[in-house]
């Protein structure tokens, strides 16, 4: 039945990319595979915190859609409500509810009838906040602090075991932290759980399919050179972005085995502005720090042929959501954070004020160099 109205998603599509949901697919790949917008999907999910709704469920004894468009049929050639009763093989008052409770005979129509019939299929159940303003309050109180779902259903169980009145699961909590539609719990709560996370998410959930995962040609880290794995030779570069306020950011490269870090100012983090950026860089760098570089998945090296063409580079990229993998890089970030905190425009430092900080830290010495710097080490093997 085609859905009427302002374009949207028709039910066969909600109901498909609620099946491709629970099966793990990524908004991106749910977009694509429905012709519609990740802005789309992400709405219809966020409405249910990325919850599934229960599956609606007909029962035996309600009228179906074919039953409703008889009934339809029958009203528009005029025939009494017993004789369509009789047509369909339904009780007379059944018909005649029908019929009133959706306009009666000059407005009914199957399709809205069918669409209300549907929303009441489902009728979801209250959340167990809603009811006990008390136990909604302490919950709210230790989300505010930071506490998990489960940590709060711990310590009630602790404080309040003989009162089941201040009993509840974690999972009610995040249904009612996530769910829009109960608006129990303030929305801005998400951003106190551990992940941050505006709808739910489950283990079957990966960035497989979505376009950061697409770079062409991608070289695996399984295929570097022994000689960068067990950090023997210098020249192997672990790399990244850092990410600050206004769409900023700086790219850092960091050689796994002196430590010794080079950072580089970009406009943006398009991949036609990256890699020029990078090659510029290596073109200050000593030839000897150049052999490897590995990377993340992040589409700004989606042009990592034109760094190997033009710089001799070899670039390979670590598994997906695998940031140990460029442990290096990683720390390296956490140090430089103590001087470009999260939040930090990144643009209001030049190339210039880069090189410097850069500086400041190859001077550091470091506890895995046997506290030598970094600088040092690449001294002493060049």
């Amino acid at each position: 039945m085609a859905q009427m109205g302002r374009p949207g998603m028709s039910d066969a599509m909600k109901e498909d990319l609620w099946r491709r949901w629970r099966c793990g697919d990524s908004i991106s790949v749910i977009g694509r595979a429905l012709g519609k917008p990740p802005g789309s999907v992400f709405t219809v999910l966020k409405h249910h915190g990325g919850i599934a709704p229960a599956e609606r469920v007909r029962r035996a004894d309600r009228l179906t859609t074919d039953e409703r468009e008889s009934i339809s049929r029958g009203l528009e050639a005029e025939m009494s409500l017993r004789s369509i009763a009789v047509a369909i093989g339904r009780p007379a008052s059944t018909v005649s509810r029908e019929v009133a409770r959706n306009g009666g005979r000059e407005k009914y129509r199957a399709f809205a009838a069918e669409r209300r019939a549907q929303e009441q299929m489902r009728r979801p159940k209250p959340s167990a906040l809603q009811g006990n303003p008390l136990l909604r309050q302490v919950v709210i109180d230790l989300l505010e602090n930071e506490w998990s779902p489960e940590q709060i259903v711990g310590h009630l169980r602790l404080t309040q075991g003989g009162n089941q009145l201040m009993q509840i699961s974690h999972e009610s909590i995040y249904r009612a932290i996530y769910t829009t539609r109960w608006k129990v719990i303030p929305r801005e709560l998400c951003s106190k759980l551990r992940t941050g996370r505006p709808i739910r998410k489950n283990k079957r959930h990966t960035v497989k399919g979505q376009w950061r995962s697409q770079i062409i040609g991608a070289r695996s880290i399984d295929d570097r050179p022994a000689s960068a794995n067990d950090r023997t030779e210098i020249g192997h570069l672990e790399g990244d972005l850092i990410i600050g306020s206004k769409n900023s950011q700086v790219a850092t490269l960091v050689d796994r085995k002196s430590r010794y870090l080079t950072m580089v100012a970009l406009p943006s983090r398009h991949t036609a502005t990256v890699i020029p950026a990078l090659q510029h860089a290596f073109t200050r760098m000593d030839r000897r720090l150049l052999a490897t570089l590995t990377w993340d998945r992040g589409m700004e090296l989606a042009g990592h042929r034109h760094l190997t063409e033009g710089a001799g580079v070899d670039v390979y990229f670590a598994a997906p959501r695998s940031p140990w993998q460029r442990g290096t890089n990683e720390n390296t970030n956490k140090l430089i954070r103590q001087y470009l905190p999260k939040g930090t425009d990144l643009s209001l430092h030049s190339q210039a004020d880069l090189d410097v900080l850069a500086a400041r830290l190859n001077d550091r010495p470091r506890k895995c160099l046997g506290y030598r710097t970094p600088a040092q080490c690449v001294a002493l093997t060049l």
